[in-house]
């Protein structure tokens, strides 16, 4: 099949590069110049494990193909995915500017029949406003061109999206045009053949199902961190805690790992995007207001620890912090945990001295010139001077460290651990000092 895929970044280069690996011939439309002509070289602008080698392999079998020539895409393919941002708007809800200028694009230069899917988080309602926009720009050309829009939200997380996409556990499309819905199970079938998960809907039900999703996975997180302060003032350890309610298959153990906040380009986005669209509709959610309130606080809660252990003033005081990135196997640093971290440290006078395996570079332009805060080489050399070690994010490669250098290089045996990687027990028997997260009175 034909496919064109509007937007080049993170879902839309996935996406892309996946379809292409089925067999199809796919299309990646950018307007930014530079990244096409990055991709065209063979090089991926993200970090996303698998990435590489699946857009080297389709370009190479010339079945992926990257451009800025806006006609030359929107005539190509039958499919048309706008996959660009939706970034928050200053009120919280979803700026749709970039997704209404893709369906105005479509609209201004198609000819025959397309199917227009949005596969960008979108609110409510969208399908309808991208209907609109391209329904608009065929009457000024003076043109009755059939077209149908689908709403088919990502389900991926970065560090697996490949695999997500892949061996999805769901394809959700949400249609009212009979054709596009036979259109798009029939694209979707060499990924649902051997499990039929492809969920066929209302364009509203389909818009929803994106925001809840991420909404219900962000008031896990919340809920536990939450019982995590709570399990650290009655001496309780919230990872047995965790083991104790993960085991009932009513609850699952997925999401339920208490830690210093969510971040990433997801669930803060759309948890105030959904936030702010039942204010739109005079409903106040209570919940979702208080997984965000209770998010932002837990971003400091590392901080914290260090102030009750260190002081108020961390004047003359360096620490060492593993991990940048909002989660393991991303370069993604929006909204993570370690920009809070790191500018509260060095508010109060401490120095920092961080690695991560992946996310510097995105780390050194997010900081900028940060007085106080120095990127290392690796996780050793971070440890030099230091007065304690900090965990942000859980990377592989920190979960079983050497700990009697960590012990020897550190100015004190201390570790603060946001993510909880390390045995308490097995940390007092080295003679390390060890905080983590919900794990008893600190």
């Amino acid at each position: 099949m034909k496919v064109t895929v509007i937007g080049s970044g993170y879902v839309g280069l996935v996406t892309g590069a996946c379809l292409s690996d089925m067999g199809n011939d796919v299309v990646c439309l950018d307007v930014d110049a530079r990244k096409i002509g990055l991709l065209q070289d063979g090089k991926i602008p993200i970090y996303e494990p698998g990435l590489q080698e699946v857009v080297r392999r389709n370009v190479e079998a010339g079945r992926l193909h990257f451009t800025t020539d806006v006609p030359a895409a929107v005539q190509h393919g039958t499919l048309q995915f706008i996959g660009v941002g939706t970034p928050p708007d200053e009120d919280g809800s979803a700026d749709l500017q970039y997704v209404i200028a893709a369906a105005r694009s479509i609209g201004r230069h198609m000819t025959d029949y397309k199917v227009v899917i949005d596969k960008s988080t979108v609110p409510v309602g969208t399908a309808a406003k991208v209907k609109a926009a391209v329904a608009e720009e065929l009457a000024a050309r003076g043109q009755s061109v059939d077209f149908a829009v689908v709403s088919n939200p990502e389900f991926l997380k970065e560090g697996a999206a490949v695999e997500d996409f892949m061996r999805p556990d769901r394809v959700v499309v949400g249609a009212d045009d009979e054709r596009a819905v036979l259109l798009m199970r029939a694209l979707y079938a060499p990924f649902t053949r051997n499990r039929d998960r492809l969920l066929v809907m209302d364009l509203a039900s389909a818009e929803f199902t994106k925001y809840a999703a991420n909404a219900m996975l962000a008031t896990r997180i919340s809920f536990m961190n939450e019982l995590a302060l709570l399990a650290e003032r009655v001496g309780a350890d919230i990872e047995l805690v965790r083991r104790g309610i993960g085991s009932d298959p009513r609850i699952g153990t997925q999401f339920l790992y208490a830690g210093a906040g969510y971040g990433g380009s997801c669930f803060p986005k759309d948890v105030k995007a959904l936030v702010r669209a039942a204010q739109d509709n005079g409903i106040t959610l209570q919940v979702l207001t208080a997984v965000e309130e209770a998010n932002e606080r837990q971003k400091k809660v590392l901080v914290d620890k260090v102030v009750r252990r260190f002081g108020e003033d961390l004047t003359g005081r360096q620490f060492a912090l593993w991990g940048l990135a909002f989660k393991p196997d991303t370069d993604d640093m929006r909204e993570a945990p370690s920009r809070v971290i790191v500018e509260e440290l060095i508010r109060r006078g401490a120095d920092v001295a961080a690695f991560d395996p992946v996310a510097m570079h995105e780390a050194r332009r997010s900081f900028g010139d940060l007085p106080g805060l120095r990127f290392v080489a690796d996780q050793a050399a971070a440890l030099q001077g230091s007065d304690a070690l900090l965990i942000v994010t859980e990377w592989r490669q920190f979960k079983s460290p050497d700990f009697e250098q960590i012990k020897a290089t550190l100015r004190q045996p201390v570790i603060i651990d946001g993510r909880n990687l390390y045995d308490p027990g097995l940390m007092a028997s080295l003679g390390i000092e060890y905080v983590g997260i919900g794990r008893g009175a600190r």
